[in-house]
């Protein structure tokens, strides 16, 4: 699959046509061939697109993987649904192996945007573009690579490095580097990007990368690596807080998408609503199962095999505090009722939404929490919406200055970082910045983003809150099998592909799988 993936790629951006106002506007085009691409700038910015529209593989794989490992979210339990279900009930319960088809999906997603910068490098020195093209296109890609490498690397550990086109089959199977050689080519990636990229000056922005997001990719993965760089990651942060972003008056229009790529965005991954297929889905998935979604999307959709995912944990609901302005933006209460059967057999007919502050259940109704910050409709076509997906928020670096200036023991400079989001919030300053309320308070900003997980991890308390989380959850849930919740250090890592395992004999698969 993987020197597949590695070979084949570059034909997929041949089908990709024309950049238009909305840069991510692709229909079908087959009379372009390998021989003839890669002559113009045209060509080159179309597969430049081909490079930005992998990161999409890895927003749904990231609320199982993210979101849904963590404490964040769970699932409804639906019996019925016990097939391909299964796959991704696995992730969550910590059961997932080397052939979990969502891990082994992110990988390869990885992998064919890594496919496609390759190409671009290696081709763009030797075109006869300006040296104005030639920069702007190589620093989009640089960034693309170490974005995808970030999230190689923080998901899998060390893995191959390609850095160069592959063309023949002995390139194409290679040995694991290490963690610390990947974290090193992403900070080269970036580094050599940085200040090729544009500094953003007006909003809404146009969805491509900017120095911005490069300074915050950099910050984070000085602070991910296995010897993490703090003070290098302050600069970067630094840099970022003096650029031209700010927090927005009202936190739920950071997911609105008639107000995205706004002063808060950094860097969003784009979608479109409409019939050209570049129509974001998700809150479909995080809506609870139902026959007609109607009361929340406008129009009558069956969900009952997508939805039910990323359900809002209590544990994370009573978490907050009292007046905090996130919750009930991040979070609703759908309610309705059943058809007969029982919470594990039916689906809900939704009668209301409800907001979750001093919500009391009705005799004779169900109620579900459900992820309410994605959904603005009412839509107009079933499973299509026109939501990006938040990738880093201006809110995101202030919380990681924060935690950056903690972990080096300046908690007094951190405060006015951390008291800024939370001023947005509603709520009142802190007097101590510390590791635990800095996390806290990341995990109420960023809930359902996809952020939890990998937070736990860099701050070190992975094992020990998933550990208490998973007891709890088994107590709860009797469907839970006895293995599940195996919260080890080995598996604060996905997976490799078991298929990469068996295709490449230089590929060794992480411990614990």
């Amino acid at each position: 699959m993987m020197k597949k993936t590695i070979f084949y790629t570059f034909f997929t951006i041949c089908l990709l046509s024309s950049c238009g106002k909305e840069f991510l506007k692709l229909s079908p085009q087959t009379t372009v061939t390998s021989g003839s691409f890669f002559e113009t700038e045209s060509h080159f910015d179309l597969a430049l697109v081909g490079v930005y529209t992998q990161l999409r593989g890895i927003v749904s794989a990231g609320h199982y993987m993210d979101e849904m490992r963590s404490d964040n979210s769970f699932f409804r339990y639906y019996a019925p649904d016990r097939g391909p279900a299964n796959w991704v009930e696995d992730i969550i319960q910590w059961t997932d192996q080397s052939q979990t088809t969502v891990v082994n999906n992110r990988y390869y997603s990885d992998y064919q945007g890594i496919s496609r910068a390759n190409a671009i490098l290696n081709r763009l020195d030797n075109s006869s573009l300006t040296d104005e093209a030639k920069t702007r296109i190589s620093a989009e890609t640089l960034f693309l690579r170490a974005f995808y490498y970030f999230d190689l690397v923080t998901h899998y550990g060390g893995v191959p490095l390609y850095l160069n086109e592959v063309v023949d089959e002995a390139s194409a199977y290679q040995a694991r580097a290490s963690v610390e050689e990947v974290y090193q080519q992403i900070v080269a990636d970036l580094e050599k990007a940085i200040p090729l990229l544009p500094v953003v000056s007006a909003f809404p922005q146009s969805g491509r990368a900017t120095r911005g997001a490069a300074k915050m990719l950099l910050a984070k993965s000085f602070m991910s690596m296995p010897l993490r760089d703090y003070a290098k990651a302050e600069i970067e942060l630094r840099d970022v807080t003096n650029m031209n972003y700010g927090l927005l008056d009202r936190y739920l229009d950071n997911f609105n998408p008639a107000t995205k790529n706004n002063k808060e965005s950094i860097f969003e991954i784009q979608y479109m609503e409409g019939d050209d297929g570049q129509q974001s889905d998700f809150i479909y998935s995080m809506l609870p199962k139902t026959a007609n979604t109607a009361v929340a999307t406008g129009i009558s959709v069956n969900n009952v095999v997508a939805g039910g995912w990323n359900v809002p944990n209590q544990g994370l609901i009573d978490s907050y505090e009292s007046g905090d302005e996130r919750l009930p933006a991040s979070v609703k209460i759908m309610e309705g009722t059943l058809n007969g059967g029982s919470l594990s057999t039916d689906p809900v007919t939704y009668i209301a939404i409800k907001d979750i502050g001093g919500y009391s259940p009705q005799s004779g109704n169900v109620y579900f929490p459900f992820v309410a910050k994605y959904l603005h409709g009412p839509y107009s076509k079933p499973f299509n919406t026109g939501q990006n997906w938040p990738v880093f928020r201006y809110a995101d670096a202030l919380l990681l200055m924060a935690e950056c200036l903690v972990a080096q023991g300046k908690g007094d400079e951190a405060l006015p970082f951390l008291n800024a989001v939370r001023k947005r919030a509603g709520l009142s300053d802190l007097s101590v910045a510390t590791v635990d309320n800095v996390l806290l308070e990341r995990r109420h900003e960023l809930a359902f983003e996809n952020h939890r997980w990998t937070d736990l991890i860099r701050n070190g308390k992975a094992i020990e809150v998933m550990s208490a989380y998973g007891a709890e959850m088994k107590q709860r849930y009797d469907f839970l099998p006895e293995a599940s919740f195996n919260v080890t250090e080995e598996r604060l890592i996905y997976a490799i592909p078991f298929r990469e395992t068996q295709i490449n004999p230089q590929l060794v698969q992480n411990s614990g799988y």
